[in-house]
């Protein structure tokens, strides 16, 4: 099995290649990693790069800080709630019409350990929002990012980047129980139904490079960041958030949190369909996560479901 358990030295600044002509979408961009890939890749003057987020305010106002850094950073809005197939199926229209191709798809946003719920297509709201959205907006983008691949120079190189965590070790040995996936979870608790689908993006990245050998696809672990994401998890103890605020000065800030996804976006020796920790450490995914045919079952899974859901 691939293994590399060195971390590598990357530094957005001198290490992310000049993106002449790239056009790169990054969902959860208002914010946290999203927020910071947005800038970091801005200075290294991209096309276009699309900010998705779910508040077209928040994302403004995102951008308009980028701005005051970048003040050439070329940004367009995309409003974008993974929670909603109809919300997911516009914003990949518009990225559709509007664009001549797509070169990193990076795939940031996410919810942690939030209350039970379903979204709108009646999904686990964490699973909904962390897989199902993120699933269904790169299904309906490969028209773009294989147009990327067919009708530019052999140097083309389409990147997709999935954001799990290494919480994904810790659901029960089989990973998924495909019998929750659209109930509220509650047996599950908060978290984990957050590990859930942080299993999912591994297992799916696994079989997405396997089905399009001609993308480079990696899921990756940013680290323990200093990030909004367990402020908004209201589905845990109000003591764990209390001591993540307590202990944030020992968690990683988010310049140096985000160098694990810029790194798979555009690093050589990206080995598609692993699972990276910070920075390009392969090898750790679990027992569950390297699972060819869980990835496959889950894979079907959710074709069969976004059939189901005419979309």
């Amino acid at each position: 099995m691939f293994c590399n358990r060195k971390s590598v030295l990357f530094n957005p600044e001198t290490d992310i290649p000049p993106l002449t002509n790239k056009v790169i979408l990054v969902t959860g961009g208002n914010m946290g990693l999203g927020k910071q890939a947005v800038l970091e890749y801005a200075r290294h003057h991209p096309r276009l790069i699309w900010l998705a987020a779910r508040s077209v305010q928040k994302a403004e106002a995102a951008a308009a800080d980028i701005r005051e850094q970048v003040p050439d950073a070329p940004i367009q809005i995309l409003e974008l709630d993974l929670a909603s197939f109809a919300s997911v199926k516009k914003a990949a229209a518009t990225g559709l019409a509007t664009s001549a191709r797509l070169d990193i798809l990076m795939l940031n946003a996410g919810i942690m350990a939030t209350a039970p719920g379903v979204t709108a297509d009646g999904y686990e709201v964490q699973f909904g929002t962390n897989h199902m959205g993120h699933a269904l907006l790169a299904k309906l983008l490969l028209p773009l990012l294989n147009k990327t691949v067919t009708d530019n120079d052999s140097n083309t190189d389409v990147r997709i980047v999935s954001l799990s965590s290494h919480g994904h070790v810790f659901p029960a040995k089989g990973g998924i129980d495909f019998a929750t996936l659209k109930t509220q979870a509650e047996g599950l608790g908060a978290l984990g139904r957050y590990y859930q689908s942080k299993l999912a993006n591994v297992l799916w990245a696994r079989q997405l490079a396997r089905a399009h050998p001609q993308f480079t696809v990696a899921a990756i672990h940013p680290g323990i960041v200093q990030t909004q994401l367990v402020a908004n998890a209201t589905g845990t103890p109000a003591i764990v958030r209390a001591l993540t605020r307590v202990g944030k000065r020992l968690l990683t800030p988010v310049d140096q949190g985000v160098r694990n996804q810029l790194w798979a976006s555009v690093a050589a020796g990206v080995a598609s369909g692993e699972y990276y920790e910070p920075v390009g450490v392969g090898g750790l995914a679990s027992a569950d996560g390297r699972d060819a045919g869980l990835a496959e079952r889950l894979w079907e899974w959710t074709e069969r479901e976004r059939e189901g859901q005419g979309v």
